[in-house]
């Protein structure tokens, strides 16, 4: 594989997102091909004995088995590291491949994890259960009192996980005042950035260390694919998060990683698209519902905070009606053009009733502490018509007496 001529990270890394989303990472084969190719192959051929003793050795340049090289897999990775702003990237099979991996790499048995309270139901499971079982000291905290996080670090701590904006409550956490926090202290950082993509929120800017994706939402953005991201230092990388997942395997397929690649190059048009579209639709919500949570209205608790470190208020909507569960269901079932789906980041507008599906993994009680009611949905905005969206809303809202 030759890389595109320019394609020198000093070059590439000058390029602004846009240009970096089409051609960050571009590598042809002697065929000269435009589009990326597939490398659908899970082993690799040698000239000699030598050569591959060599390339295991890491003393030949070479790739020697897909789980931990593929021309297609690293053409994506360069290109995500360059729109993030990283060192370094590897993908992985989901999203929850790059969420757990990026903490069971960094944290051993006596560390101790402070992670925001609010999170993806997987994550919180994660967290709360699967990580104390290998013995590591977990503490959960009210993600928007950016205090609260020093108050939770131990001698201990080695690193702090969070989710902003959060899914599904939509928190906001002050992601400077975080770092600020952890470094003082010797940990690490790690952000899940999903709800946000790197065209709304850079989080290494604001001093992150590590920043993880669930590919499968606005990246792929159309719902195909399950994918993953980790972003961050290539030392740590390296040396930490490869050491992990080379002898784990959560590798992303060639297909997958192609499919990707190939939606980052709208990611910024789709992206700015939907964001717009949700304002939109927020507006109309806010006057209709009991209470509504977008960080791109004035209304959101930490508007001012949300504005700061991101560039628009994203794709996602809480919406909070008095009804609880049977009210909620109604409203969903009342439907007629967004979908019933627990995805997030479609290029369809999509809507889910997280205490009985992304959280219902969840403790009751946790949901309670992380604000998720029983009359709470979450709504992703994609790319149709902002009015055929309201429509369609304002209907099922009349049909649940609203």
């Amino acid at each position: 594989m030759k890389r595109k001529a320019g394609q020198d990270r000093a070059i590439t890394a000058k390029w602004r997102p846009a240009t970096q989303a089409i051609r960050g990472g571009t590598a042809r084969s002697d065929f000269g091909e435009t589009s990326e190719a597939i490398f659908l192959t899970s082993g690799y051929c040698y000239d000699s004995a030598e050569e591959a003793a060599a390339r295991f050795r890491g003393e030949a340049k070479g790739m020697t088995y897909s789980r931990l090289q593929n021309p297609t897999v690293e053409m994506l990775e360069e290109r995500l590291a360059l729109l993030e702003g990283a060192e370094a990237c590897r993908v992985s099979a989901s999203g929850m491949a790059a969420m757990s991996a990026a903490l069971m790499s960094t944290l051993s048995a006596g560390d101790h994890l402070v992670a925001g309270r609010a999170l993806f139901g997987s994550c919180r499971v994660l967290v709360d259960s699967i990580l104390p079982r290998f013995g590591v000291e977990t503490t959960t905290v009210d993600g928007r009192d950016t205090e609260a996080f020093r108050k939770a670090l131990r001698p201990n701590t080695k690193a702090i996980f969070l989710e902003t904006p959060a899914n599904p409550t939509l928190d906001i956490v002050d992601i400077r005042g975080v770092c600020d926090i952890a470094h003082e202290a010797g940990a690490l950082v790690i952000v899940d950035n999903a709800f946000a993509s790197p065209v709304v929120q850079r989080p290494m800017d604001l001093g992150a260390d590590i920043v993880a994706y669930s590919a499968t939402k606005l990246m792929d953005g159309q719902g195909r694919v399950l994918a993953g991201a980790v972003m961050g230092p290539a030392e740590w990388m390296e040396k930490t998060y490869l050491a992990f997942t080379r002898h784990t395997g959560p590798v992303l397929s060639a297909f997958n990683a192609w499919v990707v690649l190939k939606s980052l190059e709208t990611l910024d048009l789709r992206v700015t698209r939907a964001c717009e579209n949700a304002l939109k639709v927020a507006s109309f919500l806010e006057a209709r519902v009991p209470r509504l949570l977008y960080p791109g209205l004035v209304s959101h608790p930490q508007h001012a905070l949300a504005m700061a470190q991101m560039s628009a208020g994203g794709t996602i909507l809480a919406l909070h009606l008095e009804g609880g569960r049977k009210q909620a269901h109604g409203l969903l079932d009342a439907l007629a053009l967004i979908d019933i789906s627990n995805n997030v980041g479609d290029s369809r507008s999509l809507m889910t009733h997280p205490a009985s599906t992304t959280h219902a993994s969840v403790a009751e009680a946790v949901r309670a502490e992380m604000g998720i009611g029983e009359g709470m949905l979450r709504l992703s905005v994609g790319l149709e018509d902002p009015q055929d969206l309201i429509e369609d809303l304002d209907q099922a809202l009349k049909a649940v007496g609203l």
